[in-house]
């Protein structure tokens, strides 16, 4: 059985080839649990059991979930001192992503024991590995709000649309209240008026004496394209 040394994975550093003396700590981590992998080589698949976990070394790893028509979306791309996986291998539960390598790299694989013992050891690896995880939660955060908004900004959009001549080419005069673009919308009035008030910081639609003003039909239009491209892509790191 390999003793499990007392290092930070997150922050130990290990040389790509045998320079290092046999007998030192990062030898003997390197032996042990250091992985080599190839850019397009997956680590897991969905479905996968959740162990072992793993920490880039060097290199970066994509996380991929499928996004609509099964195509893969991206997710995350992680660098240099990431984990990987280790939420459902502390939580024991399968695979909900795929991970795949984007470049060469090299990865600490550790089954979830070891990795208990090393926070056991050392519990600042466990405050880091949290602190990562908040500023994923965080960052998870602040992208369901942007997907949340587009959900407003398109039906409205969709609305204002319909009154618009086919052929406007500038800006074109939209005599409608909140309570019609709701109604076209399918929103309730706060939501018609927070997708509304989202057009006007984007400057895609102004209000002039109580009038709606499109400045640019098309521009109009091509935000339902943008928010689609959005929603059809990760977060990358």
């Amino acid at each position: 059985m390999v003793e499990t040394p007392c290092v930070d994975p997150l922050a130990i550093s290990l040389p790509s080839d045998d320079s290092a003396p046999p007998d030192t700590t990062t030898s003997r981590v390197r032996r042990a649990f250091l992985r080599s992998v190839r850019a397009g080589q997956a680590l897991f698949e969905i479905g996968d059991p959740g162990e072992p976990l793993f920490v880039v070394q060097a290199g970066e790893v994509a996380l991929l979930e499928p996004g609509p028509n099964g195509a893969p979306r991206l997710i995350a791309r992680l660098g240099p001192g990431d984990p990987v996986g280790e939420t459902d291998a502390v939580l024991g539960r399968s695979r909900t992503v795929r991970a795949v390598a984007v470049t060469d790299g090299r990865l600490l694989q550790l089954d979830r024991e070891t990795f208990r013992e090393m926070c056991l050891a050392r519990p600042e690896i466990a405050l880091r590995i949290v602190e990562r995880l908040a500023q994923r939660a965080a960052d998870l955060e602040r992208r369901l709000g942007v997907l949340g908004m587009n959900d407003l900004v398109r039906p409205v959009v969709r609305s204002l649309l319909r009154h618009l001549p086919a052929d406007a080419s500038e800006a074109t005069r939209l005599p409608l209240g909140l309570r019609a673009i709701a109604e076209g919308a399918g929103l309730s009035l706060r939501d018609a008026h927070r997708g509304l008030s989202e057009l006007f910081d984007r400057k895609l639609v102004r209000l002039v004496e109580d009038a709606l003003i499109v400045p640019d039909a098309r521009a109009l239009a091509a935000c339902l394209e943008d928010d689609a491209e959005s929603t059809g892509s990760g977060a990358a790191r």
